[in-house]
């Protein structure tokens, strides 16, 4: 059984001995899954001696036997502390209220607290307005409320939206905002740095058809270009923030080769001229002709 499958079940029952009985559906939400995968985690835990059962009708749903308490030593050290490591990330992040949590299963494994682990998706320039920002759309997400944003797009200019926001989603050193835009009428990915202002509107919603996974972030092969490139050595930290270990390799004068598949879109010359000298670039050619074509314009700027 996975681990991630094995924290769900036990978050199942732990939510069960809190709120007495919720609906499938609830936990379908709480835990991103189908409902079909809930009442299969059911099963799963009714199979194991687990006393869960579900009632139908109003004020029915998944309940466990009244009195009943989890016997700790049905549950390994290792996955004790793997249950505490994913409740300890997730209070660290502030968007989920799992300190409570974690302090009744420290208590009841009877773990000392090992905070080890600082998450801290802030930035250094106003964590302040970040905090404020992510709680915002937090809210606006578990209340299901329309937003209001004001956005800086790719080009600089600034936009307003009204979204239906489902999902905030960690990708590659940034948060994105998913939602679906009411002007565009489809879902959109929104970068959280560039939502300057955001505020909730009276408007609620309900959530359209929606497929996990990020619109507007993923590409198919046609986007992709093969990109060859060396860096020196100075800046070789750089790429293992950029690209994955199999497309980097190491030549005999000490610079990095690297191999790999890009989308082909804006802000990829940008991205590479922020190497400066550290890189050259070997294919393809029109990365290449892009580059000394951004290169000459820079350098009309700076004409005497």
């Amino acid at each position: 059984m996975q681990s991630y499958q094995i924290q769900r079940l036990f978050g199942i029952i732990y939510i069960l001995l809190d709120k007495k009985t919720v609906t499938a559906k609830e936990l379908a939400e709480q835990f991103e899954v189908s409902t079909r995968t809930i009442m299969r985690d059911i099963e799963t835990l009714s199979a194991a001696g687990i006393p869960i059962y579900t009632t139908k009708g109003n004020g029915g749903g998944v309940s466990l036997m009244e009195g009943y308490v989890l016997n700790k030593a049905t549950v390994s050290s290792e996955e004790q502390e793997q249950i505490l490591l994913a409740l300890q990330s997730l209070s660290k992040t502030e968007l989920s209220e799992s300190d409570s949590a974690l302090a009744k299963l420290k208590a009841f494994f009877g773990k000392q607290s090992t905070d080890w682990l600082e998450v801290d998706f802030s930035s250094w320039r106003n964590p302040q307005f970040d905090k404020a920002r992510f709680d915002l759309l937090k809210q606006a997400i578990t209340e299901r409320k329309v937003v209001k944003i004001v956005y800086a797009g790719s080009s600089g200019e600034t936009v307003e939206r009204k979204v239906e926001p489902v999902k905030l989603l960690f990708k590659a050193h940034a948060w994105y905002l998913q939602a679906f835009c009411l002007l565009k009428q489809e879902y959109r990915t929104f970068k959280v740095n560039r939502i300057l202002t955001a505020e909730l509107a009276k408007e609620t919603f309900i959530v359209r058809e929606y497929t996990t996974g990020t619109p507007g972030l993923v590409f198919s092969d046609k986007d992709m270009i093969t990109l060859k490139l060396r860096c020196s050595p100075q800046a070789a930290y750089r790429l293992y923030d950029e690209f994955t270990p199999d497309s980097i390799s190491r030549s005999d004068n000490g610079s990095l080769l690297v191999v790999t598949k890009v989308p082909d879109k804006k802000g990829l010359t940008e991205f590479l001229l922020s190497f400066g000298a550290d890189i050259t670039v070997f294919e393809p050619q029109g990365v290449k002709e892009d580059l000394l074509a951004e290169l000459e314009r820079v350098k009309g700027l700076y004409q005497i």
